[in-house]
């Protein structure tokens, strides 16, 4: 099987989403499932002294910030998608201009952090992290493989790259809705996570933990899901819709949505409260870098970094 690329995904449509994403209209979901991910540092004894987040203006910033609390005093590393978005993830996340003048401020824990670095669509060649943080990038993607390579080489020996992701289980309501009307998927595939597992392997990491869990949000009306919606994405399948939309197709959508929602809360009249659900299948994967194994014959060629961490290894 190819998992270089989701077949039904569209590379430019994601790009174009991608380019347009703002800090200034976050999503519930993203940051929620940043806190749980959160979570599962607690697993882990050893505490990284560096750390990148990869695309955080994607990931939420309020991690970012939560993450900087846990780890403090220690360098972090932001990786962003294109300019704006760096710089303005460097705007929300540089230290608090206080801090340069109050020595009260300066001194608290909220702004006692290590020297942040800002870089562009891939970290610095140097860096070498103990962790890799990605949250919710992954099924955004065109080339999931190459993306996962790049965390395998921002890492240390002995450094994990902890993501979450969306699964195939994503938005099954609106995919009965879809199917219903016979209009073309709502969405693009999203990949299992046995498939993540196996790409992990691929790009050089070992043992890697994959789990999920199913979030259902439920909603008062159309409009307040279709909010939603837009704000975590669009509808990046290849075989979409591709004109506009009419009123009739809206009106069609919104009546099937409440059809559903009046299903789900037993409701027998149209004044009676909605409760439309929309669950999302949640990914979540961590994996560690581990020395490369290199087969030595008579003529042997191999950089000096895998040498180097080969004898680090041996030396454990």
């Amino acid at each position: 099987m190819n998992t270089s690329a989701p077949p039904t995904l569209d590379p430019v449509a994601a790009l174009r989403f991608r380019e347009l994403q703002s800090a200034d209209k976050p999503s519930w979901l993203h940051n929620e499932v940043a806190r749980r991910m959160e979570q599962r540092l607690d697993w882990f004894k050893d505490k990284p002294q560096n750390w990148i987040d990869w695309e955080p203006i994607n990931g939420g910033l309020a991690t970012h910030k939560s993450l900087l609390a846990r780890y403090p005093g220690i360098h972090s590393t932001v990786v962003e998608f294109n300019p704006r978005r760096l710089v303005e993830a460097q705007k929300q996340l540089s230290p608090h201009w206080l801090a340069r003048f109050l020595p009260i401020v300066k001194n608290s824990q909220l702004f006692k952090r290590g020297k942040q670095t800002f870089s562009l669509l891939q970290a610095p060649d140097k860096t070498q992290a103990d962790l890799v943080w990605a949250n919710m990038l992954l099924h955004l993607a065109p080339n999931p493989s190459e993306l996962i390579r790049a965390w395998h080489r921002s890492l240390r020996v002995g450094g994990w790259v902890m993501f979450s992701c969306l699964g195939p289980d994503t938005s099954s309501q609106l995919r009965d809705i879809y199917a219903k009307l016979g209009w073309p998927l709502p969405a693009h595939e999203f990949t299992d996570m046995h498939d993540w597992g196996d790409m992990l392997v691929e790009a050089g990491f070992a043992d890697p933990v994959m789990d999920m869990e199913r979030i259902t949000l439920t909603y008062s009306s159309p409009e307040s899901l279709i909010q939603d919606l837009r704000a975590l994405g669009r509808n990046f399948n290849r075989t979409r819709f591709n004109a506009l939309r009419g009123r009739k197709w809206l009106h069609d959508f919104k009546s099937n949505l409440s059809a559903v929602g009046r299903a789900e809360n037993n409701a027998s009249r149209p004044e009676e409260a909605l409760k439309i659900p929309l669950t999302f299948e949640i990914i979540y994967g961590h994996a560690f870098k581990v020395a490369p194994k290199i087969r030595v014959s008579e003529s042997s060629a191999f950089s000096a970094e895998d040498m180097r961490a080969m004898l680090r290894s041996s030396k454990n």
